[in-house]
Parts: structure tokens; C-alpha cells; sequence
């Protein structure tokens, strides 16, 4: 994307069309700054807003948005990707699956379809970089809305065997029950981050966003070559990949799974076609 595609300002008309992206924090998003630039390059009248949610109040902030005429999409971001399913109507086999949502839509019909497009986004954005998963051992610490997405995504890209690491245990075996439905076998899980062998480890929590987080695990304890990723994108260098790469690891960045997603935004709100259609 050159320098003047993403500078261009949305031009907001009455005819506007609005898109929202939830969360809390809501600072540290980069959607807006992807997305704003494809609308004004597609002509599109509409603009990707932040809107910051607390918890309790997601319920009170969806059910407003909905009802916002001129609004047709919600993009959703950390801690909200599990809670906000229950404000679809439909949902996509990959919701189903991870029991998360990152993005919902609103149908010619009035109802609201939900998908999840991060596992897809950090598998993309993995193989771009030149990190093939097929064949791996892959560690996966945190099951949240982001790493319940991701954990399918691996699989189908072939992982050979996945790790799912969360303090929850209750949450952690719920995914890897409905894992083994599709790919039996193939998972096992604990409270603790399990490292050992591991070919990939992925920080899927929210451990990172703030300099003072402790780390989600320590890389220290990694054998040589093992790839650490993180899907935080702000900042863009965490404490766990600056600690990675002090200790000669290979890191991979949490910005490429989001740019991967943009395709999908794209194909998923229609972007391409006449507005109106």
C-alpha cells in the first residue's frame, strides 16, 4: 500500500456508511488504519470507526449499534470475540468451530451473520513470511476468542500436533473436544505453557499490550530455532519477542495476521461491488 493510500482521509458525507471495531483497550487497534484506506481506494462512502467497550457494557453498546440504520458491519477485537456470538443470527462454520467471532455483518434481510477470519489471517500471514506449519509441533498459550480461532486454523494447515495452554482449564478442554471432532488426536492440553518439543510457540493472550505484563511464557526455555509468534500488534516488538530475539530465536510479528484479513473484510462486507447491491 503506497504512502498517499494510506494517509487518505474518509470524506464523511450523510450518505456515510459506518463500521465498528469493539474492544477494551480499543487503542492498540490497527483496523482502522488498514481498512480506511482500502474504503477510500474502493470510492466506498464508509468509515471504520474504534469503539471502546467495557465488558459490562457490551450488551447495551451491540444492541445500540444494530440499531443504527446506516451501520453495516462490527469488527471485534480482544476481550469480546467469545461474548459477542450470542448477538448473531447466523454464523459461519469456523464460529461454530472456535466458538468465537471477530466480525459480524449485517444481511439484506436484517439479521446478523457472524465469522471468525483470525485463524485464517495468522495462518496467511505465517505462510507469507515464510513459516510453513504443516508437519509441526505447535504450543498455543492462550484459548480466548483469538487462540480458539487459531487453534482450527493450524490443524487444517496440517500441524502435526497442537498444545492448547490456558488457565482455564474448563475453556481449554471445551476446544479441544470440539478439535477432536474434526481432527482426533491430534490435540492435548494444560494450565501451563507446554514447550517442550515445540517446533512453534504463539502468545494468543493479551500478555503484552501494556510494557508491565509479565510474560506469557519464558522463551528462555526454548531449544534453538524455535519460532516465537505473537498476535499482538501494538506494540509491534512485545516483551516476548524483544526476550526472543535476546535469546537468538526467530520471532514472527502479530501485524501480518490482520494485514491477511483484509482480503477477507473485503470479500466479506462486498466491498467490491456497487455500493447498494
Amino acid at each position: 500500500m503506497s504512502d498517499d493510500a494510506r494517509h487518505q482521509q474518509p470524506r464523511i458525507t450523510g450518505t456515510t456508511r459506518l463500521y465498528a471495531v469493539l474492544g477494551d483497550p480499543v487503542a492498540q487497534v490497527q483496523a482502522p488504519t488498514m481498512v480506511n484506506p482500502l474504503l477510500a481506494r474502493l470510492s466506498r462512502d464508509a468509515v471504520l470507526v474504534p469503539v471502546h467497550v467495557r465488558h459490562d457494557q457490551l450488551a447495551a453498546v451491540v444492541t445500540g449499534l444494530k440499531a443504527v440504520e446506516n451501520l453495516d458491519g462490527l469488527l471485534v477485537t480482544v476481550p469480546h470475540k467469545v461474548a459477542v456470538r450470542r448477538f448473531a443470527d447466523l454464523e459461519s462454520p469456523a464460529v461454530q468451530l472456535s466458538g468465537s467471532a471477530n466480525v459480524l455483518r449485517r444481511e439484506p434481510d436484517g439479521r446478523w451473520h457472524a465469522d471468525n477470519f483470525d485463524g485464517a489471517g495468522f495462518v496467511a500471514g505465517l505462510e507469507a513470511a515464510g513459516h510453513r506449519p504443516a508437519g509441526s509441533r505447535v504450543t498455543l498459550v492462550g484459548t480466548g476468542g483469538a487462540g480458539c480461532a487459531i487453534a482450527p486454523a493450524l490443524l487444517a494447515a496440517g500441524v502435526d500436533h497442537l498444545v492448547l495452554c490456558d488457565l482455564d482449564p474448563a475453556r481449554t478442554a471445551a476446544l479441544a473436544a470440539r478439535l477432536d471432532t474434526r481432527w482426533p488426536g491430534r490435540t492435548t492440553h494444560a494450565t501451563r505453557p507446554d514447550v517442550d518439543g515445540a517446533d512453534l510457540v504463539v502468545n494468543a493472550t493479551p500478555l503484552g499490550l501494556r510494557e508491565s505484563d509479565p510474560l506469557p511464557f519464558d522463551p528462555a526455555g526454548l531449544a534453538p530455532g524455535t519460532l516465537v509468534a505473537d498476535i499482538i500488534m501494538k506494540p509491534r516488538e512485545t516483551r516476548l519477542l524483544r526476550t526472543a530475539l535476546a535469546h537468538g530465536l526467530p520471532v514472527h510479528y502479530g501485524a501480518p495476521m490482520l494485514e491477511s484479513q483484509v482480503a477477507l473484510y473485503r470479500e466479506y462486507f462486498s466491498l467490491d461491488f456497487p455500493q447498494g447491491q
